[in-house]
């Protein structure tokens, strides 16, 4: 996670330290073609807070795409619009994942603490005493550092989460789903988009789904999401073609026939996996933040934002008068591992939520109760997703709050249950005698 590792040594070198940024991919702001994933960002209120602190959130917001809710298309092309805040107006930023990756590193680069090396690989780590091992991909010449903290802000497939997890006591899981991702486009037609781009766009499939956000040069990422064996029996142009006709009709004329095939075909569709580990430290020599401590699924859009709060947390922690490293690391890995792992948890419920759920009438139902309770009470019943995406609550906390309101709802039931059963034994009763 690029933007993690720099906003994690913008803060570092804020508070004095000096820091060296060790990056496999080459300089993204220079490359022809960018490799990894393109999925656009979705940044709520925990990386906006995370970014005003080094005073990039209202520019990167101005180039961001606001998404006031969803917006559902089912299989005859109707839409339907879901806000996500009807009461405040509160909605989700679509980014662009170079662009803030960009911005980050450029800020960066402006703190003469912060020194960048591209086109390193980790090579070996002893997290015990500091010393790395690089490899020059353009020389193939290794590079010795030693390091007073290492930070692992590298992903998902961390190296140095794998030398945490050789350690006695260090709990660690992984969970990949049968489901994977392949990315599609919609480009934009006549400099315009082709569907209204303030909403986060999503074709609900029960089992599957299709999901797109907008970009600021007016055309759509898409993402199609759906279980392994699904993408394996679409063979042909045909089959492909088919599938898109019975599942996605209104889709097809959007990404156009051509680019439809050409994007299917040009590459495998991707894992996705869900992480979880504590502790996030090695004493005082090592920390682990963003997907290398709990990657998660992308469909609560919180990733980045989950990531960016890690720095918030830690940069709050070590900014405490007095503290040592040793202490101010233990710290924030006691208090943020159960955060990060209720995050992951709420990451896969939400993409049952967004591919089934969001079809059916009880979700309306609940989200128009929860709408009318927050109205009446907007700072004792927050909904589940109000709490995760527009505030800074803990994870855990969120998922107390439902749970609570899970509760009161289910007595709501019984009672009118109990009202219509005694209404009904009256009616007989008077009926009867």
């Amino acid at each position: 996670m690029l933007y993690v590792g720099s906003l994690a040594s913008i803060n570092f070198a804020r508070q004095g330290h000096e820091v060296h940024i060790y990056e496999f991919r080459e300089d993204i702001r220079t490359a022809e073609l960018v490799q990894g994933r393109s999925i656009n960002l979705a940044l709520s209120r925990r990386g906006q807070t995370a970014l005003a602190a080094i005073g990039l959130e209202k520019e990167i917001v101005a180039n961001s795409i606001l998404m006031k809710g969803r917006m559902t298309h089912d299989l005859q092309g109707n839409t339907k619009e879901i806000l996500y805040d009807p009461l405040h107006g509160q909605g989700l930023f679509s980014v662009g994942r170079k662009y803030l990756n960009e911005k980050l590193l450029n800020l960066a680069e402006k703190n003469p603490n912060i020194h960048m090396h591209f086109e390193k690989k980790l090579v070996t780590a002893k997290l015990d005493n500091g010393d790395l091992i690089f490899k020059d991909l353009k020389t193939n010449v290794d590079v010795k550092e030693n390091a007073d903290l290492i930070v692992g802000c590298d992903g998902a497939y961390s190296q140095v989460r794998a030398q945490m997890i050789k350690r006695p006591g260090f709990s660690f899981s992984q969970q990949y789903i049968r489901h994977g991702y392949l990315e599609l486009c919609i480009p934009a037609k006549d400099g315009e988009f082709q569907m209204p781009p303030n909403y986060l766009h999503i074709w609900p499939r029960h089992s599957f789904m299709m999901i797109a956000l907008p970009n600021k040069d007016k055309s759509f990422t898409v993402t199609l999401s759906m279980p392994f064996e699904t993408f394996e029996s679409i063979q042909t142009e045909n089959d492909l073609l088919d599938f898109f006709d019975e599942h996605y009709p209104d889709a097809t004329a959007l990404i156009g026939k051509d680019r439809l095939l050409k994007d299917f075909f040009k590459s495998k569709p991707q894992h996705m996996v869900s992480i979880k580990c504590n502790s996030y430290n090695i004493g005082s020599k090592a920390v682990i933040l963003g997907d290398a401590a709990h990657a998660m699924v992308p469909y609560y859009g919180q990733g980045m934002n989950c990531g960016f709060e890690d720095c918030t947390l830690l940069d709050k922690i070590l900014s405490q008068s007095g503290i040592t490293i040793n202490d101010a690391l233990k710290q924030f890995s006691e208090s943020r591992w159960e955060d990060a792992n209720a995050m992951c948890d709420l990451a896969m419920y939400n993409y049952i939520e967004m591919r089934d759920l969001v079809t059916k009438r009880t979700f309306f139902m609940r989200k128009k109760i929860d709408e009318f309770l927050h109205c009446l009470m907007p700072d004792t019943w927050v909904p589940l997703y109000n709490s995760v995406s527009f505030s800074n609550m803990p994870y855990t906390k969120c998922i107390d709050n439902r749970k609570w309101q899970d509760n009161i709802y289910k007595n709501i039931i019984l009672v009118v249950c109990a009202l219509v059963v005694a209404q009904f034994i009256i009616l007989l009763y008077s009926y009867l005698n």
